[in-house]
C-alpha cells in the first residue's frame, strides 16, 4: 500500500511539473521585454537633445515678429462675464504690445467675444498708438521712474551683456522697443495694464540731451 501511495505521489509531482513549465516559459519572454525596452529607452533619450536643438530651445526667449515685421507680444488675456436677464454673456479682453524693435513701441487693449478677434483689435490699437523711445545704443540714456496710478516702474541703464532684467509686462515693452540692456523694478500695483502704462510714461520721459 505504501509503495502504491509513493507511485501516486510521484505521478502527481510529474503532472504538476509539466503544468508549471509552460507558465514559466510564458513568463520568460515577459521578463525579456523590459530588457528590450531598456535598450530602446536610451536611444529615445539620445534623440531628445537633437529635437530640442531643432526646435530652438526656449521659445519665449526671442521676440516673435508677424508678417509685417512688427514684434507682437500678448501680455494677458482676461475673460469677462456679464450677468444679463437670460444668463451670462462671456467676452475676452487682450492686452497686446507691438513694436518694430528699433525704438517704436505701443500697447492696445482689445475686447471681443472671441480671443482671436480681441488680439487682432489690440494689435491694431497698439500699432496706431505707438511712440518713439529715445535710446542710447541698446539701453536707455538715464534713470527714470514711470508712474500710473498705483504702479511705479524704476528703469536704469545697464552695461552691454546685462540683458533685460524685468518682469512680464515691462520685458515685453523693452523687447518691442529694441532695448536689450536695462535694469527695472516694479513697485506698487502689479496690474498688467497699469504696469504697461507706467512703463510707457517712463519711456516718454527719456531725453538724449539735458534741458536748459
Amino acid at each position: 500500500m505504501e509503495e502504491e501511495k509513493k507511485d501516486m505521489n510521484l505521478e502527481e509531482e510529474k503532472k504538476d511539473a509539466q503544468e508549471e513549465t509552460p507558465a514559466e516559459e510564458a513568463a520568460a519572454p515577459a521578463e525579456g521585454k523590459p530588457k528590450e525596452a531598456e535598450k530602446e529607452a536610451p536611444q529615445e533619450e539620445g534623440k531628445a537633445p537633437e529635437e530640442r536643438k531643432r526646435k530652438g530651445g526656449y521659445q519665449g526667449g526671442r521676440p516673435q515678429r508677424d508678417e509685417s515685421g512688427l514684434i507682437e507680444r500678448v501680455i494677458k488675456i482676461n475673460r469677462v462675464s456679464k450677468v444679463v436677464k437670460g444668463g451670462k454673456n462671456f467676452s475676452f479682453s487682450a492686452l497686446v504690445v507691438t513694436g518694430d524693435g528699433d525704438g517704436s513701441v505701443g500697447y492696445g487693449l482689445g475686447k471681443s467675444n472671441e480671443v482671436v478677434e480681441a488680439i487682432k483689435k489690440g494689435t491694431g490699437k497698439a500699432t496706431r498708438d505707438s511712440i518713439k523711445v529715445n535710446r542710447d545704443g541698446d539701453t536707455i540714456p538715464h534713470e527714470v521712474i514711470g508712474r500710473f496710478k498705483a504702479s511705479h516702474v524704476i528703469m536704469k541703464p545697464a552695461a552691454p551683456g546685462t540683458g533685460v532684467i524685468a518682469g512680464g509686462p515691462v520685458r515685453a515693452m523693452c523687447d518691442a522697443a529694441g532695448i536689450k540692456n536695462i535694469l527695472t523694478k516694479t513697485l506698487g500695483s502689479r496690474n498688467a495694464v497699469n504696469v504697461v502704462k507706467a512703463t510707457r510714461d517712463g519711456f516718454e520721459q527719456l531725453r538724449l540731451k539735458r534741458r536748459g
